[in-house]
């Protein structure tokens, strides 16, 4: 009688909805020989790594010490989604600013296993605010290549602050 370990799910070979983004951050989520290995943790910035390119995405692996945290930014027109492997992340996102809307951010708690996916057009701020260090894995679809930084300035409304390529 076999006793195999059973196969690891399949990453789809270029992801282009966040449906799919999802799809790849539990492929790679699973993989933890892959990814846990090279989990660092620095201060005073986070840390990342590149676990994946194709021609249409890439995955990335992010560490979070406690009280680090990201600007509030959106992916340059790229659709993505995170997934939590350890600990637990908040995210705070936003009305894109073209919107004009006066409602505030929408607050989500991402505890180890939790998932988010979104839109080419999706703002957000993430965190970890717990005393716990989390990580983390992300996959966008184009490649990133800009990230717009925004100041929230009242009830929810952005003001861009600046866009910057984004460091392969």
């Amino acid at each position: 009688m076999s006793t195999s370990a059973p196969a690891l799910p399949a990453p789809p070979q270029d992801p282009r909805t966040p449906q799919e983004l999802a799809a790849t951050v539990r492929a790679f989520a699973a993989r933890r020989a892959l990814w846990e290995p090279l989990v660092r943790f620095t201060t005073p910035d986070r840390w990342y790594h590149r676990l994946d390119t194709g021609a249409e995405h890439e995955v990335w692996l992010l560490t979070w010490l406690p009280g680090q945290g990201t600007e509030i930014h959106d992916h340059g027109g790229a659709s993505g989604a995170f997934g939590v492997v350890r600990g637990t992340l908040t995210e705070r996102s936003f009305a894109p600013p073209e919107a004009g809307t006066t409602r505030g951010p929408g607050v989500r708690s991402l505890p180890t296993e939790g998932l988010r996916s979104f839109g080419p057009r999706h703002v957000h701020e993430v965190t970890n605010r717990g005393e716990q260090p989390a990580v983390s894995i992300h996959a966008y679809a184009p490649a990133l290549t800009t990230m717009s930084y925004y100041t929230e300035i009242a009830e929810g409304r952005l003001r861009l602050d600046r866009t910057d390529p984004v460091e392969k």
